[in-house]
C-alpha cells in the first residue's frame, strides 16, 4: 500500500467521522426553546402560585420563556399524567402537590401511568401548610367552640378540598375522626374553585393551603387553627389543632417539581440547582410566605426519601377511611 493511498483512507475515514457526528454536534444546547410547566390544579390555588412566583425566575436563569399550564382535574391525575407521557427532552415539566404524587397511587385503581416509574423527581420547592378557616357566618370563634358546634349539627356542615387525596381533604378527614364530628367532603379541581365557595357560604370551612389567609386578614374568612406541626409565623397568636386538643395532627405537604422520566440527568441536575437558587429569591420566597408556606430547598436524595415516607405517613388514614375512587 502506498503512502497516497493511505492517505487517501485516512481522510475518508475522518469524512466519515464527521459526518457521523455532524447531527450531534448540530444539535442545539438545552433549552433552546420555550419550556412548559403544567400545573395539575386550577389557578389560584398553592401550586399554581408558587409556579407563577418560580416561573419568572427560571425563564431569566435558562434565557427562555416558562409558560405557566393549568391542566386540573382528577385529584391532580389528568396533569400528571400529560407530563409523565410528555417527551423526556426537559421542555415539559410539573409542579404538583406532594399528594397527587404518593398519596393518589393510594386512593385511585387506575390512574393512567404510575407516579413512581413514569416520573422524576426533580426538586422540592414548598413545605404547604393548611389553616382550619370557616365562613364568618359560622358561629365560632375558636376550635373548640368548631367542634361543639359540629357535633350539636351533626351532617350540616360542609368543607371543600382540592381534591379527593390532597392535604386539605386528608386534614378534613382527620379532623373528623380526631374531632368526633360530621361533616361532608366537596371536592374540587383546586384550592381556588373551593375557596370562592367557602367565601360564598356554599361551604362552612375548609383546610386552606394558603390562598385564602389574604381574606382572613380582611375578615372575610375566620382563622380557627394551624394544621400543621407548628404554628405560622404570619399569625403566631394562632394555635395548632394538636395544641387546641388534637394531638399528633399534622397534615402538611411538600409541593416540587417533576418531569417525565428519562429525562437526561444532566438536565435534570441543571434543574434542581436552578430552582433552588430561585428559593433564595425574595420574588418568590415572598410569594411562598404570602401562603402561610415555607421554601423547601432540599437534595433531591432528601425529597425522594419524602415520597417513600408521605404513604407511611397516611396510608392507615387512607386504608381505615376506605378512600377509593374507581
Amino acid at each position: 500500500m502506498n503512502l497516497n493511498h493511505t492517505r487517501r483512507r485516512i481522510s475518508l475515514a475522518l469524512l466519515s467521522s464527521l459526518l457521523l457526528t455532524a447531527p450531534v454536534w448540530a444539535q442545539p444546547t438545552w433549552p433552546a426553546k420555550p419550556i412548559r410547566l403544567v400545573v395539575n390544579f386550577a389557578p389560584g390555588g398553592a401550586a399554581d402560585v408558587i409556579a407563577r412566583a418560580l416561573g419568572p425566575q427560571l425563564s431569566q436563569a435558562l434565557q427562555q420563556p416558562v409558560i405557566i399550564d393549568n391542566k386540573p382535574g382528577a385529584g391532580g391525575n389528568l396533569g400528571s399524567g400529560e407530563v409523565a407521557k410528555s417527551p423526556n427532552d426537559g421542555y415539559t415539566l410539573l409542579m404538583s402537590s406532594g399528594g397527587a404524587i404518593t398519596i393518589n397511587p393510594l386512593i385511585y385503581s387506575n390512574m393512567g401511568f404510575n407516579p413512581e416509574k413514569d416520573l422524576v423527581s426533580v426538586a422540592a420547592v414548598s413545605r404547604v401548610l393548611v389553616f382550619l378557616e370557616a365562613n364568618p357566618s359560622l358561629p365560632v370563634t375558636n376550635v373548640q367552640e368548631f367542634i361543639a358546634y359540629a357535633r350539636a349539627n351533626p351532617g350540616k356542615l360542609s368543607f371543600g378540598s382540592p381534591g379527593q387525596g390532597s392535604s386539605p381533604h386528608l386534614a378534613g378527614e382527620m379532623l373528623k375522626r380526631m374531632a368526633k364530628i360530621d361533616a361532608t367532603h366537596v371536592p374540587y379541581k383546586g384550592a381556588g374553585p373551593a375557596l370562592t365557595d367557602v367565601l360564598g357560604g356554599q361551604l362552612q370551612f375548609w383546610f386552606d393551603p394558603g390562598p385564602g389567609l389574604k381574606h382572613v386578614k380582611d375578615g372575610k374568612l375566620k382563622l380557627l387553627a394551624v394544621g400543621s406541626s407548628k404554628r405560622s409565623p404570619m399569625f403566631p397568636e394562632v394555635p395548632t389543632l394538636a395544641e387546641a386538643g388534637l394531638a399528633g395532627f399534622d397534615a402538611d405537604s411538600l409541593f416540587g417539581i417533576y418531569a417525565p422520566a428519562g429525562t437526561p440527568p444532566a438536565v435534570v441536575t441543571r434543574l434542581h440547582a436552578e430552582i433552588n437558587k430561585a428559593l433564595q429569591l425574595p420574588a418568590v420566597t415572598d410569594a411562598i410566605k404570602l401562603l402561610g408556606a415555607e421554601p423547601a430547598p432540599m437534595s433531591r436524595e432528601e425529597f425522594s426519601e419524602r415520597h417513600v415516607r408521605e404513604p407511611e405517613r397516611f396510608g392507615g388514614l387512607v386504608k381505615d377511611l376506605g378512600l377509593k375512587v374507581d
